[in-house]
C-alpha cells in the first residue's frame, strides 16, 4: 500500500512539472478554445488563477481528510519560487514612446512592399511603439502578428483606400485574413476583408476577416468585411471606435472583453442564401469579466432579418445601449444555444429606432439600473489601467 501511494505521488509530481513547463513555454495555438491563453504576456495571470484554485482545493481536502492527505511544506516553497520566475518571464511593460516609423507601399517607394514583411522586421520582444504607415492599395496577403511582436501601430490611408484581403476559410483560429497574437496592437483606417463568401460558392462557411486574440488591442475607423464569422473577437480587452463591421452569421463572436463605440454593424448575407442571421455570438465563461458592449452604435442591414445575438453557452453577455436599431432586428431579439438561460446577460437600454421595440423580446433578457449599466458603459470596463491613453497620437 505504501509503495502504491508513493507511485501515485510521483505521478502527480511529474504531471505538475509537465504542466509548469507547458505554462511557461506558452503553447499559444494549443490553448485556443481551451479557456487558457498561452501567451507569455498573459501566462502569469492565468497561471496564478489556476494555481490558486489548485491550492484552495488542496487546503479544503486537507481540512476534510487530514489523515488521508498531507500537503508537503516544500510544495508551497516550490510554488513561490515558480511564481517569482514567472513574474519575470511574463511581465508586460507599456510600450515606450516616441514611435519608430516604417513605411509600406506596393509601388516600392517605401521600406517594404507588403504588410507582413514590415511586421516581420519588428524585433522579437519589442517594447517601443512601431508605427507602420501603409499607403493606399489592396494588399492581397494573409497577415499574422506573432506573440513576440507587441507595440505595433498600423495606419492606413482611410476611407477604405487601404485594405488587407484574403480568401481562406475553415477553422477560425488559423484562417483569418488578419490574425493578432500579440498585445498592444493598434489599427487605424484599414479595411480587413475575407473575400471567400463574397463569390457565389453556393454555401456560406466560416471565413474570418480578423482574429483578435490578445490584450490591449484598439481599432479606429477600421472596416471588417465578411459573411460568416467576420470578426473573431476571441480573447482580451479591445476597443473599437468608429468601425464598420459587416456580416450575416455570428459575425462578431468569441470571448473577448470588448467595447464597440460609435460603430456600425451591418447585416448582409452577400451572395449567400437570403436567410435570417445573427449579429453576435458571445461565449463568456462563468467567472470572466468579459462581454461585448455596444454603445452609440448603428445596427442595420439589408436582405433579411437578424437577431442581436445568441449565447454559445450558459453565460453569454452582450450590452446594447444608446444605439439606433433598424427594422432588420427580429422582434424576439435574442436566442441561446444552451437550455439554462438564467446566467445569460443580454441587455438593451436607451436605444431608438424601429428595431428597439422590446415588446416581443425573449422573456429572459435583463434590465440594469443606472449604476449597473455604468460599469459596462464606462471606459473602465476595458481600461482600468489606462492603456488606451498610452496609444500614440498619429
Amino acid at each position: 500500500m505504501v509503495g502504491a501511494c508513493s507511485r501515485g505521488q510521483r505521478k502527480k509530481k511529474k504531471l505538475r512539472r509537465e504542466r509548469s513547463r507547458r505554462w511557461v513555454d506558452g503553447d499559444r495555438e494549443g490553448c485556443d478554445g481551451g479557456g487558457f491563453s498561452g501567451s507569455r504576456w498573459w501566462c502569469w495571470g492565468e497561471w496564478r488563477k489556476r494555481m490558486s484554485e489548485r491550492v484552495c482545493e488542496i487546503q479544503m481536502r486537507g481540512k476534510m481528510e487530514k489523515k488521508k492527505m498531507q500537503v508537503p511544506k516544500f510544495f508551497f516553497f516550490k510554488v513561490s519560487m515558480l511564481i517569482i520566475g514567472l513574474t519575470s518571464v511574463c511581465k508586460c511593460e507599456d510600450c515606450r514612446k516616441p514611435p519608430k516609423t516604417i513605411t509600406v507601399s506596393q509601388s516600392g517607394n517605401a521600406n517594404f512592399k507588403t504588410v507582413q514583411s514590415a511586421i516581420d522586421s519588428v524585433p522579437s520582444g519589442n517594447s517601443q511603439w512601431v508605427h507602420i504607415q501603409i499607403s493606399p492599395g489592396v494588399y492581397r496577403e494573409k497577415v499574422v502578428i506573432e506573440s513576440d511582436k507587441p507595440c505595433i501601430y498600423l495606419k492606413g490611408g482611410g476611407g477604405g483606400s487601404t485594405s488587407i484581403e484574403w480568401n481562406d476559410h475553415g477553422n477560425a483560429h488559423f484562417t483569418a485574413t488578419f490574425n493578432i497574437k500579440a498585445s498592444n496592437i493598434v489599427a487605424n483606417a484599414i479595411a480587413f476583408k475575407n473575400t471567400y463568401n463574397t463569390v457565389d460558392t453556393g454555401k456560406v462557411v466560416q471565413a474570418v476577416a480578423a482574429r483578435v486574440h490578445e490584450d490591449k488591442i484598439a481599432f479606429y475607423d477600421c472596416q471588417f468585411i465578411g459573411v460568416q464569422d467576420t470578426l473573431f473577437d476571441s480573447y482580451g480587452r479591445h476597443y473599437y471606435k468608429g468601425c464598420y463591421i459587416q456580416g450575416g452569421v455570428d459575425f462578431i463572436f468569441g470571448s473577448g472583453q470588448s467595447m464597440f463605440e460609435g460603430s456600425t454593424l451591418f447585416f448582409s448575407m452577400g451572395l449567400g442564401p437570403k436567410v435570417d442571421g445573427v449579429f453576435t455570438a458571445n461565449k463568456r465563461e462563468e467567472d470572466d469579466n468579459s462581454g461585448y458592449v455596444f454603445k452609440n452604435c448603428n445596427i442595420t442591414g439589408t436582405g433579411g432579418k437578424a437577431i442581436l445575438g445568441r449565447s454559445l453557452n450558459a453565460y453569454g453577455r452582450v450590452i446594447v445601449a444608446n444605439s439606433v436599431l433598424s427594422d432588420v432586428v427580429r422582434p424576439e431579439g435574442w436566442e441561446s444555444l444552451h437550455h439554462n438561460v438564467s446566467k445569460i446577460t443580454f441587455v438593451e437600454e436607451g436605444n431608438a429606432g424601429p428595431g428597439a421595440n422590446t415588446s416581443y423580446r425573449v422573456p429572459w433578457t435583463k434590465h440594469l439600473r443606472a449604476s449597473g449599466l455604468h460599469q459596462f458603459l464606462d471606459m473602465s470596463f476595458i481600461d482600468k489601467e489606462g492603456w488606451i491613453a498610452n496609444i500614440p497620437s498619429l
